[in-house]
């Protein structure tokens, strides 16, 4: 199947072609000739599979053949997004796969001034992309009128119920007809978004192209059990051992992702962090120098593990596994996108093992497990751990002034070497053999 055979208007199949796209994913080819029709859909696949394109194009379509209002006029097709990371990326999609077409987009989320984008509206919107609170700051100012919208899509639904939005759509679900075709596009439907579609979903029709919460096959995926104090070397060790150029990095709070950002940067990498309580400034600065090779690890809480889409990104490190199992697909969904292959790494203490057998369980799976030579954990290890053969430890000698914690910096001027292991911790093949026999 091409894109040809979908039907889309020639613009639009002008643009995917600039893009070098001539063949569907799975998801647009079973969801675009769904929207085509008119039909309600609930849409669900891997991340990194194509499904803003899946509800972009489409959409597209249906608003060009239908023609375009003259002057001031009110959006005909919405689309609702958890973070403005994300609103950004389909409002950047929009505008890649609608530039042949005489629409207008626009995009609005909070942590920026609303004068400009009320201007924007001012002038008229075909496409308007938002997050729920700051769009229900332009309704309460009547700076938008949502009446006359035909369709709406609530993109990663899952991830706003998360994030608490459920009353903010609701209220914004009264701005809006009756009449209107309703899409949720997902990489994952918990019941709770379920009951949720059966409230607003008129008939809808269910695609899933994959098993619900699986991952890429591209994305390969390990465990390095590592004691929580040492994950910060050992990471270091890492990017610097590999060459690793382009590093995403999860922690579960700001201000954990502030100081390993700081950690790093002392460790001769250039690293930026985001998160909510950076300004949108800051955020987008941080993304751009990240994707353009500036900066080479940005950390990040779970508000880039939707919305942030680079399509060769070779490397995802859960520095701390998240507390919510779904949330890891969307992390390592960063890596391995339109076709790539990526790779997940998880660091990971033994407090986390209860995380890690959610994770495992959600994914129907075993993550193969590998013990770094040099970062054994002093606590017991996961389940069927591979170890791998240890080498002798760097030990510092009696010269050396600077801390363990504080030595060169690895850069691209090749990686640090080990620190010395504790005295307490045995050798890990006989520590494992006992625990195993044991």
């Amino acid at each position: 199947m091409s894109f040809e055979t979908l039907g889309l208007a020639a613009g639009i199949l002008r643009a995917v072609e600039d893009q070098g796209y001539s063949t569907p994913t799975p998801i647009q080819a079973k969801a675009i000739p769904l929207v085509l029709e008119g039909k309600d859909l609930m849409a669900s696949a891997q991340t990194g599979t194509g499904k803003t394109a899946g509800f972009t194009l489409p959409i597209l379509h249906k608003l060009a053949s239908a023609g375009r209002g003259q002057g001031r006029r009110p959006p005909r097709a919405l689309v609702l997004t958890p973070t403005r990371e994300l609103a950004a990326q389909v409002a950047e999609s929009i505008a890649t796969y609608g530039k042949y077409v005489p629409l207008r987009t626009a995009v609005v989320f909070g942590g920026v001034k609303i004068q400009p984008q009320i201007h924007k509206l001012q002038r008229g919107v075909d496409v308007l992309v938002a997050t729920p609170g700051r769009l229900l700051d332009h309704v309460g100012q009547r700076t938008v009128d949502l009446s006359q919208v035909e369709v709406l899509v609530l993109d990663e639904a899952d991830r706003m119920l998360d994030m608490g939005f459920i009353h903010d759509i609701r209220r914004l679900l009264n701005e809006l007809p009756a009449e209107r075709q309703t899409l949720m596009f997902s990489a994952t439907f918990s019941n709770e978004i379920k009951k949720l579609a059966d409230d607003i979903l008129r008939d809808p029709v269910l695609v899933e192209v994959a098993a619900r919460n699986s991952t890429a096959d591209k994305i390969s995926q390990v465990v390095h059990p590592v004691d929580r104090q040492r994950k910060r070397e050992l990471l270091s060790y890492m990017i610097g051992q590999h060459n690793w150029q382009q590093v995403l990095v999860f922690t579960r709070t700001k201000h954990g992702a502030n100081r390993l950002a700081e950690q790093l940067e002392r460790d001769g990498l250039k690293t930026a962090a985001i998160h909510g309580n950076k300004s949108q400034g800051a955020r987008t600065r941080a993304l751009q120098d990240f994707k353009k090779g500036a900066v080479r690890v940005l950390v990040a809480t779970d508000i880039a593990a939707r919305g942030l889409d680079i399509d060769h990104l070779p490397h995802v490190v859960n520095f701390e596994l998240p507390n919510v199992s779904e949330d890891y697909v969307h992390r390592i969904g960063r890596t391995g996108r339109a076709g790539n292959t990526g790779q997940a790494v998880s660091l990971v203490s033994s407090e986390e093992y209860p995380l890690l057998r959610s994770i495992e369980r959600l994914l129907k799976q075993d993550l193969p497990k590998d013990v770094i030579p040099g970062y054994e954990p002093a606590g017991p290890l996961p389940h069927e751990v591979k170890v791998g053969r240890r080498q002798p430890p760097q030990r510092r000698t009696a010269s050396s002034s600077a801390p363990p914690s504080r030595r060169r910096a690895i850069g691209d001027r090749g990686p640090a070497a080990p620190t010395g292991t504790r005295s307490r911790r045995a050798a890990p093949s006989s520590s494992y053999s006992q625990r195993k026999s044991s």
